[in-house]
């Protein structure tokens, strides 16, 4: 119903903008972490819907391990291994060789490889019915790779030089505004089907205000983010379509599980599944826009 979906956003809404614009890194990465884990449960319960029990305890502990990786490579990673490394002359060959390791060992990469590890182990040494071994590898591996590695970028937007908190908020924002636009354009003058398949409900009128919505948060945006409007617009264009293709696949995953709903934690909006499900694809085409035109350095 409206009216909780209401309620809920004008609770929640408040304290993301308090976390995002006046907390420290660390703070985001744990809350990224704590989302990761309640988006990762309703995730599962989706695959035991269709007879596929995925490894939760490893795959939730190694989405963890990722947030405190994508923490640890940022700025305040960078610093501190300057200061443990004083003797070094930068650009010296053993400096240089030093933070390859370094960036070996931190890199997402290496979290991938410890969870095929883990995997490996857990099929070979637990006593699961061998016809659940694919099953659980694949789910297992889907939600680490869909959910919690694309959302784990929340914590480099947000450690991004100078503007890092006001980008990310950015980048919620124009999903808000988008998510809202498009629930009400959709229902007043909704006719044509966007992707019938997946998403009945979903129109080309409502994916059309959801665009428009994002590109009137750029524009306002760009009155206290020192990044030319062109470039603004951009962002929020290519974030909404993003954002947009996260949603209708997250229905696609509903769909096959036959469920409406990924969970009931947030009344008037679903499980927490449904709520980040446009984010988890922005946030990450955001941060790459910003990285490729060389607007900012991480």
């Amino acid at each position: 119903m409206t009216w909780k979906r209401v309620a809920t956003a004008a609770v929640l809404i408040p304290f993301i903008i308090a976390l995002v614009l006046f907390t420290p890194n660390y703070v985001v990465a744990i809350a990224t972490a704590i989302v990761t884990i309640l988006a990762l449960r309703e995730y599962f319960a989706l695959g035991d819907a269709i007879g596929h029990r995925a490894y939760r305890l490893w795959t939730i502990f190694c989405a963890c391990l990722l947030c405190l990786q994508q923490w640890r490579i940022g700025r305040p990673f960078a610093h501190m291994v300057v200061s443990m490394r004083p003797a070094l002359i930068l650009g010296s060959a053993e400096n240089t060789a030093f933070l390859h390791k370094i960036g070996a060992v931190y890199s997402p990469a290496s979290l991938f490889f410890l969870f095929v590890l883990g995997l490996t182990v857990l099929t070979l040494f637990t006593r699961r019915p061998l016809v659940e071994s694919l099953p659980a590898a694949g789910i297992s591996s889907s939600a680490l790779l869909l959910i919690a590695f694309p959302l784990s970028y929340a914590i480099h937007l947000h450690h991004m030089a100078n503007d890092g908190p006001r980008l990310l908020l950015f980048a919620l924002v124009i999903i808000w505004a988008a998510d809202t636009n498009a629930y009400f354009v959709g229902r007043a003058i909704g006719k044509h089907p966007l992707a019938r398949h997946i998403s009945p409900k979903k129109t080309w009128e409502g994916s059309i205000g959801s665009m428009i919505g994002s590109l009137i948060v750029a524009y306002a945006f760009s009155f206290w983010i020192p990044i030319p409007l062109i470039h603004l617009l951009i962002m929020a264009l290519l974030g909404n379509i993003a954002g947009q293709m996260g949603d209708l696949l997250e229905s696609a995953y509903k769909r096959s599980a036959g469920v409406k709903d990924s969970g009931g934690l947030l009344p008037g909006h679903g499980g927490v599944l449904d709520r980040i499900d446009a984010l988890i694809l922005c946030i990450p085409v955001v941060w790459y826009y910003l990285v490729l035109v060389n607007l900012h350095i991480p």
